[in-house]
């Protein structure tokens, strides 16, 4: 009975988080992050990179990957979405189809990339190497919000409900290099924290199964 009770009262809290999404519980959404501590999420290298500010995850420090590492993984088909406000000259990204390790740069899943002005041309939406998104959808300094849908072979990336990526993967993909596994399979998802002088911030955070 305890724990039940505490069960309930995290789901409680985890729909609070979320209570400014529109997306509600009873449509399958699930909140990933509760507003209030990383519950759920496993940093792989430099943790001191994450913190919490009013509700919200911050990246801010050298490279680190945050990874869902929370009950609801693994996911294969699914809708992912965060509300995310990068700073200028950031760079960050959502891995998705990944898997958890202690350091580097991830070797499984693909990236959506997170980035209005850095220096890297490729910007906010684009499935990263894979299809380029070179003019940003978004601005710093203010929130928008990321949906990545994955059914089957198929990986859609909008920002604002704008679609900027739509690719399918083909049939018998080979990895993308010996270090990079970017195929889709199944796994969890990650946040980038991609170097010292960049700034991102990630809130409502919330995924649905399909089937």
């Amino acid at each position: 009975m305890k724990q039940l009770a505490i069960g309930l009262v995290f789901a409680l809290t985890l729909a609070a988080a979320c209570a400014g999404a529109a997306e509600k519980e009873s449509e399958g959404w699930i909140c990933l992050f509760d507003g209030k501590s990383m519950a759920g999420w496993k940093a792989g290298e430099n943790p001191s990179s994450w913190s919490l500010e009013n509700g919200a995850l911050v990246c801010h420090g050298p490279r680190s990957h945050l990874f869902y590492v929370g009950d609801a993984q693994p996911f294969v088909n699914f809708e992912f979405k965060a509300d995310v406000m990068t700073t200028p000259g950031s760079n960050s990204g959502i891995y998705f189809h990944t898997k958890y390790q202690d350091k580097g740069w991830p070797r499984y899943g693909y990236e959506a990339q997170v980035n209005n002005s850095h220096r890297d041309p490729k910007r906010t939406g684009s499935l990263y190497g894979v299809v380029d998104v070179l003019e940003a959808p978004a601005k710093d300094n203010e929130w928008f919000t990321m949906t990545i849908t994955v059914k089957g072979k198929r990986i859609v990336i909008k920002v604002n409900d704008k679609v900027v990526v739509d690719y399918t993967e083909p049939q018998g993909k080979k990895p993308f290099s010996k270090n990079f596994e970017r195929r889709l399979s199944e796994g969890t998802f990650a946040l980038q924290a991609h170097d010292p002088r960049s700034k991102v911030y990630f809130k409502n955070i919330r995924v649905r199964r399909l089937p």
